[in-house]
């Protein structure tokens, strides 16, 4: 996390405070059903969310979309997918800004970025992306915990953590080349050219926040696509319909993002650009940018764990506005490189692992499970638990997977 103060002439922006993967994040969808109800038919269930949402490296959205629906979607994130009816009036309200980021000029985003996104709107992608069928394990806190609609242990929940899949990455390496050039002409020297910069003003500047606007509002129309496929899936599953099954957001947050926010600095309110890059919003409970519901608790922060380990839901507090800029962890970081996974572990050996603890597996590229294993990431119990003993964000809920769909 970086925040630089906006008022200060000298202040940059940087597209490696950002990440390549611009608002790349997570969104909780509630159910009203019980692990009883899934079990039996949980492999069906699997396949059937595998089967409707694509997935993997070079996968294809099944949502119709041309270049004209993309600027749309670039300029107006989940107004566009609410217009278009793939989203709930309501999953807006329990989205990070809304779901859309005023300040988007799809003019700043070049062709090759258009390019790349169009085939990929509604698409998981691949890496540590995933959609899961999670199980309420734990509940910390249970007036939090009704205010998000979750009753009881046992509730089914689904979690996607996905982004702006190629769209992002390729508005990132544009605005870098053009950072390159704006640092020699304004003689700013940084230890590490992944970390290159430009004054906040400059003309480069705004035309990568402008054009990272965009790409977070990708990210937010992906995911809403895709909890408009989890819905169909589980409705057809199910034979009911989603409105029935009560598949409500809970929240989305992101967790690769840099938003124009105002902190108390010494004493006085600044208006800062705040980077997060691995870590999310937790603004505490009455702050003015979270939702109605969640006024009295805090905002939602999801903590998504990896394949077949659990995930949290914590709250912002007040402590984390004082000292992080209300910024708390976004989950657990690699404890081995992805070389190394794939060395180190065996495929049918982790499977095997994740067939005993109960957990259907669906993944587009086998490598990918050796990657992505438990083994090959910190424990993400022991992150959510030095948050909350610091009191930057606070324990609600712990989830368990039951399925994962990866890329």
């Amino acid at each position: 996390m970086a925040a630089f103060d906006m008022s200060n002439p000298e202040s940059v922006v940087s597209p490696g405070g950002v990440g390549f993967d611009i608002n790349c994040g997570v969104r909780l969808i509630r159910t009203n059903l019980t692990e009883k109800d899934v079990n039996p038919v949980k492999e069906q269930l699997a396949q059937a969310l595998f089967d409707h949402i694509p997935v993997g490296v070079g996968s294809k959205g099944v949502i119709p979309m041309g270049s004209k629906e993309l600027e749309e979607a670039l300029e107006m994130g989940m107004d566009w997918s609410l217009r278009e009816g793939y989203a709930w009036a309501e999953d807006k309200e329990h989205c990070e800004e809304y779901g859309r980021m005023l300040q988007a000029d799809p003019t700043k985003v070049s062709a090759r970025a258009k390019k790349r996104g169009l085939p990929q709107l509604g698409t998981l992608g691949a890496g540590n992306h995933y959609a899961e069928i999670q199980v309420v394990d734990d509940i910390y806190d249970r007036h939090t915990a009704q205010k998000m609609g979750i009753e009881h242990k046992g509730q089914i929940c689904v979690m996607v953590h996905s982004g702006s899949r190629g769209f992002g990455h390729q508005v990132a390496t544009d605005a870098l080349v053009q950072m390159e050039k704006a640092m020699k002409r304004d003689n700013i020297a940084v230890n590490d050219r992944q970390l290159a910069c430009a004054r906040i003003h400059s003309q480069e500047g705004q035309d990568y926040l402008k054009a990272m606007a965009a790409a977070a509002n990708f990210a937010w129309v992906n995911r809403s696509s895709m909890t408009f496929l989890t819905r169909q899936a589980f409705a057809k599953q199910f034979h009911s319909t989603p409105d029935d099954l009560d598949m409500h957001v809970i929240y989305d947050v992101s967790h690769n993002i840099a938003k124009v926010e105002e902190h108390m600095v010494d004493g006085k309110q600044k208006t800062l650009l705040v980077h997060r890059k691995g870590s999310t919003r937790a603004f505490p409970p009455h702050h003015p940018l979270i939702p109605v519901d969640y006024q009295l608790t805090g905002q939602p922060v999801l903590i998504g764990g990896t394949m077949g380990t659990c995930s949290y839901v914590l709250t912002g507090t007040d402590k984390g506005m004082e000292e992080t800029f209300g910024t708390t962890c976004h989950g657990a970081g690699r404890a081995l490189s992805r070389a190394k996974s794939r060395r180190n572990l065996d495929y049918q050996t982790v499977l095997d692992k994740l067939a005993g603890q109960g957990i259907s597996i669906r993944v587009a590229s086998p490598k990918l499970v050796m990657e992505e294993a438990p083994e090959s990431y910190k424990n993400v119990t022991d992150v959510v638990d030095t948050c909350h003993a610091a009191g930057i964000s606070k324990k609600a809920i712990k989830l368990r997977p039951i399925a994962v769909i990866k890329g």
